[in-house]
């Protein structure tokens, strides 16, 4: 059991119960204070300057590199490339690498639970480059098997994109076989760790993972920063898709132009730093806990949450079994929007639509649900309040007309 400070997180004081977290974490006191820090303190550009301040906030930023580097356990801080978050992470990948490996009639394995930034810019490349989308089922749960996955697999197979941790159904994949049977048919493996690399321990080399991608405001962090992992041999071959100060050597007005090595040319302009320096007290913050027992943690809370939800006739679950801290559901002929409206009248937030997944409803035979997304602050005590409120919804509609 995980005792934490819940004085950390300020807004919680604001007598709310947050079960958004797939959305956004809430934010540690200490995140916010190292921004503060930089802006009250060294506020200044980063390897522009020569000047104390400005050498301070480099070595900040680039320290937070390091960290992340360890977080994942990569092989190298140049392996690491800071994004303003997963969306631009995938993007960074499809159009700067895949855009030139990838060739007509070659073939990428998706899911019907990816979420739309694992989605969106593989279509946009199947316009460009002819390639093939193609999903893997699903079985009765709503999850990811090994036995889909090869049975998906042909020899034009040239890439696998999937979330570690999907963020309705909740599965957990395995990685590192789904690794080990990627490069045995020599196709690249894109990991979308958004909803994982919060709740788990991630290791990169370990698992053998190709490309990973984060956001750092799912995971304690300030909006506006992510990250993009990528082995060497790939991020040397992945050309920048923004240009701008910071990333070049030198240019020419007969157009010659040499750009930075790896990480750097893939952080055209001025980076998030705040955001960046925010991110590394996150990482702090998280590794003070231990991500082995945030995940356990969580998937007690889950089973907890189920055994309770499990009781109440008018609850639709769809997916109890799956091993993380997150669960869909439905209130018996009450659209997902007007619970969600309901509990926020009890001060409890929980997300309802599709959740960026919009093709999941082909899976799942159902448009839109309530989603709860746990965290290591959430606690028993607030999903019995949870219980407690759907348990007397019978007055939904006269609570919130």
């Amino acid at each position: 059991m995980i005792i934490i400070n819940r004085e950390d997180f300020p807004i919680l004081n604001n007598d709310i119960i947050y079960f958004d977290n797939g959305a956004t974490t809430l934010k540690p006191k200490c995140v916010i204070e190292a921004m503060n820090d930089y802006y009250y303190k060294y506020c200044a550009n980063i390897h522009r300057g020569d000047y104390k301040i400005s050498l301070e906030a480099s070595n900040a930023y680039e320290e937070v590199r390091n960290k992340v580097k360890n977080f994942i356990n990569a092989k190298s801080s140049n392996e690491i490339v800071f994004t303003s978050g997963s969306t631009d992470s995938l993007n960074k990948i499809v159009f700067g690498f895949m855009m030139n490996y990838l060739n007509e009639g070659d073939e990428v394995l998706l899911t019907k639970s990816e979420h739309a930034s694992n989605v969106l810019p593989w279509l946009e490349l199947a316009k460009i480059k002819n390639i093939k989308i193609k999903y893997i089922p699903l079985n009765d749960n709503h999850e990811l098997t090994i036995k889909a996955l090869n049975d998906t697999i042909t020899d034009k197979t040239k890439v696998i994109s999937i979330a570690h941790i999907t963020n309705v159904v909740g599965d957990v994949r395995n990685i590192n076989l789904i690794s080990k049977i990627a490069h045995q048919h020599n196709i690249i493996l894109v990991v979308d760790g958004a909803q994982s690399v919060p709740h788990m321990k991630t290791d990169v080399t370990l698992d053998d993972i190709d490309f990973l991608t984060f956001s750092g405001h799912k995971m304690l962090g300030p909006t506006g920063v992510g990250v993009l992992y990528g082995k060497t041999k790939y991020l040397e071959k992945m050309v920048p898709i923004e240009f701008g100060g910071g990333m070049n050597q030198y240019f020419e007005v007969d157009g010659k132009v040499e750009y930075k090595s790896i990480p750097t040319k893939f952080e055209a302009g001025t980076p998030p730093i705040a955001e960046v320096i925010g991110l590394g007290a996150a990482i702090d913050y998280l590794q003070t806990i231990g991500m082995e027992k945030i995940y356990n943690y969580e998937k007690e809370l889950k089973k907890y949450l189920v055994s309770k939800l499990e009781k109440n006739p008018k609850v639709i679950l769809y997916n109890k079994s799956t091993d993380s801290g997150v669960l869909a559901f439905n209130l018996e002929g009450i659209f997902s929007q007007d619970t969600a409206i309901y509990l926020d009248h009890y001060n409890i937030c929980v997300r309802a639509g599709n959740h960026c997944a919009k093709i999941l409803k082909d899976e799942i035979n159902i448009k839109n649900t309530c989603r709860i997304s746990l965290y290591f602050y959430n606690t028993k005590e607030e999903i019995d309040k949870l219980v407690e409120v759907l348990e007397k919804s019978d007055d939904l509609f006269k609570v919130i007309l």
